[in-house]
């Protein structure tokens, strides 16, 4: 497992077309169905809130959210695999959450792939609560499809 610089000093910068190659190549690493560059473009050019946690040089992460009335759906949370299982998706999740109380955001909203238990074990354990399925919605091997887990979470509930 690597570790980022000693001492960690983390930082959020927005996501940018310069900074785009480095994101799709944590994509690419991290998922089987990965985003492509074109995904990221369009985001960064709806100006959705496009994020990267830096440390050092070291990209940890990034997440991609989309503002709607009284709402954010999170589009995409990616931790490098080099620095997974150490507490990341849990920062950016709190950050995605700091900034929609900012916009006046009552909710969160995200999907997360059936048999990503360890994604949907850190959403229930920073609020978020099932209410739904969305079927065949992501892509699987073979030419498959996998179900969605459809989460929320208000705001103003506690965690």
């Amino acid at each position: 497992m690597t570790r980022p610089p000693n001492p960690i000093e983390v930082r959020f910068e927005p996501m940018t077309e310069a900074s785009l190659e480095a994101v799709v190549a944590v994509e690419r690493q991290a998922h089987p169905h990965p985003w492509q560059r074109r995904h990221f473009t369009d985001c960064l050019e709806s100006a959705y809130p496009c994020q990267m946690l830096l440390a050092g040089d070291a990209l940890l992460g990034y997440f991609v959210g989309m503002k709607g009335f009284e709402e954010v759906h999170l589009l995409n949370i990616t931790v490098a695999p080099s620095y997974q299982r150490q507490g990341w998706a849990r920062v950016m999740l709190d950050a995605l959450a700091t900034w929609a109380r900012t916009q006046g955001v009552q909710w969160l909203w995200l999907e997360a792939r059936t048999g990503n238990t360890r994604a949907i074990h850190v959403y229930k354990a920073q609020g978020f609560r099932t209410v739904g399925t969305r079927r065949a919605y992501y892509p699987a091997a073979d030419g498959q499809r996998e179900d969605a887990v459809v989460m929320s979470r208000k705001l103003d509930a506690p965690v």
